[in-house]
C-alpha cells in the first residue's frame, strides 16, 4: 500500500517499526528489500547499530526533520510510535548510562519485583507492571530525574502531527486469516537468510539489548548455541509471532478504533 501511494502521489516511506531500525536485522524483521527501496524513497530503516539503544523519543527526533522536507508515508507495527507521533511524548531527559546499568542489574538479580517499590504508585497505575522494559524505564526516570514518570507525561508537549491533518489506516488481520500465514512467513525468512543474520550477530549477542527483541532472534540464537533444534526454534518463533499479533490486535482495538480499517484478506 505504501509503495503504491508513493509511486502514485509521491512521498517518502518512513519506518515506524522498533526493530526494523537495526542494521543487522533485514530478513528477520522483513525490512523492505532492495527492489522495493528502488521504487520509492525510504527512511529510518536499518540505520542503528545492534548494541545501540533506540527509544520512541529517538525515533521522533529522527523523524522531525523528515516531516519538513518530504510527504511522509509512515508505516510500521509499533503502536507506541504512532501514539507519540499523534498524541505527543513527554520530554523526559535521557537516562544516564550508570542509572540504566543499575536498573539492568536489579532486573537480573531480582526481576521486576526489585524495581516496583521505588516507583510512584500513580506511575505504576499507568504502566504494564509485567513488562520489564516499561517497569525499568519508569524506575530509571524516577531515579535519574527525581520526578515520577507520570508527572513528566502530564506535561507532554503538543504532538508533531495533528491527527486531523493525517489519513490513518489500520490493518485488520484476524487470527483465522493470519495464523496460517505466520509459519509460512517464517519459513520464507529462513530461506531468505534469517539464520545467516543470526549467525553474524552471535558474537555480539546480548539478550538485554533492544535489538535482541526481534521475534525469532532468541530462538535462532538458541539453535546456534546448541540448545534448540532448528525445528524447535521455528516452532517457538512462530508461537512468539502469534502471541505478538494478539497483543497488536488488542492495541489496535484500544488505541486505533477510529482509524480506517484495511482488510488484509482483500489486499492484492
Amino acid at each position: 500500500m505504501a509503495l503504491e501511494i508513493a509511486e502514485r502521489q509521491g512521498g517518502t516511506i518512513i519506518n515506524a517499526d522498533a526493530l526494523q531500525v537495526y542494521r543487522d536485522w533485514s530478513v528477520l524483521t522483513a525490512r523492505p528489500n532492495v527492489q522495493e527501496c528502488a521504487r520509492a524513497p525510504h527512511a529510518l530503516y536499518g540505520h542503528i547499530d545492534f548494541a545501540e539503544a533506540f527509544s520512541v523519543g529517538d525515533w521522533l527526533r529522527a523523524l522531525t526533520p523528515l516531516l519538513a522536507t518530504t510527504r511522509p508515508i509512515i508505516v510500521g507495527g509499533t503502536g507506541l510510535y504512532f501514539k507519540a507521533l499523534l498524541e505527543g511524548l513527554a520530554d523526559i531527559p535521557l537516562t544516564p548510562p550508570d542509572v540504566r546499568a543499575r536498573a539492568m542489574a536489579r532486573l537480573a538479580e531480582g526481576g521486576i519485583a526489585a524495581l516496583l517499590p521505588d516507583i510512584h504508585a500513580d506511575t505504576l497505575a499507568r504502566i504494564d507492571q509485567n513488562n520489564p522494559m516499561r517497569v525499568s524505564r519508569a524506575w530509571e526516570v524516577e531515579v535519574a530525574t527525581g520526578r515520577p514518570m507520570h508527572e513528566w507525561q502530564d506535561d507532554t508537549p503538543p504532538p508533531l502531527l495533528n491527527r486531523a491533518d493525517c489519513a490513518t489506516f489500520v490493518l485488520d488481520a484476524p487470527k483465522d486469516w493470519l495464523s496460517p500465514r505466520i509459519a509460512h512467513r517464517f519459513d520464507l525468512m529462513l530461506e531468505g537468510g534469517a539464520l545467516d543474520e543470526a549467525r553474524a550477530v552471535l558474537p555480539k549477542w546480548d539478550p538485554k539489548l533492544g535489538a535482541a527483541k526481534a521475534i525469532g532472534a532468541p530462538e535462532l540464537i538458541a539453535h546456534l548455541q546448541g540448545t534448540m533444534t532448528l525445528e524447535e526454534a521455528r516452532t517457538a518463533a512462530c508461537l512468539s509471532t502469534v502471541q505478538y499479533a494478539k497483543r497488536q490486535r488488542t492495541w489496535f482495538r484500544a488505541r486505533m478504533g477510529d482509524w480506517t480499517p484495511v482488510v488484509a484478506a482483500e489486499l492484492r
